[in-house]
């Protein structure tokens, strides 16, 4: 008997000091939403540089860690989608965050193909809910003129 309750106590400790969900179930502000105003979906880009201008209506867009009704910020997705709502969204060369509050920045791609979409962030890189996000556009990224490649002008 003592065993049996020493391990339902055991167990009740350990639940009670797991971590919460990081879920913060931020809610979107009403009619809030994101999109690109550069580049335009299927740009060619020629050479390495976008210039990326991202746009928001119904929500201020402030540095991460503010905690304001009806605020967020900027994160890029690049190639990827991203499903898991309720997490932080990661800081990788595939999520990119813009917790100054910034609203525009040039990025380096290499060439190809490439899948872009907006998703903000509340004050702890959580996607509101539910989630404010672009539509994902795509663009392309050639050599610019005069690329040097096996030391011959392209």
């Amino acid at each position: 008997m003592r065993t049996l309750l020493s391990a339902a106590a055991l167990a009740a400790l350990t639940l009670a000091a797991a971590p919460t969900a990081l879920a913060q179930d931020t809610p979107a502000p009403e009619g809030a939403r994101v999109a690109f105003s550069s580049p335009a979906p299927g740009s060619i880009i020629y050479g390495s540089q976008v210039h990326v201008i991202m746009y928001a209506e119904g929500v201020d867009i402030v540095p991460a860690g503010t905690d304001e009704p009806a605020s967020g910020h900027h994160h890029l997705l690049i190639n990827t989608e991203y499903e898991e709502m309720d997490q932080p969204i990661p800081a990788d060369d595939r999520h990119v965050h813009f917790g100054g509050g910034q609203t525009e920045m040039i990025i380096t791609l290499p060439p190809g193909e490439h899948r872009l979409q907006l998703l903000l962030g509340d004050q702890n890189h959580v996607p509101h809910d539910p989630p404010v996000m672009s539509d994902p556009i795509f663009i392309t990224v050639k050599r610019a003129a005069g690329y040097m490649a096996n030391g011959r002008m392209e």
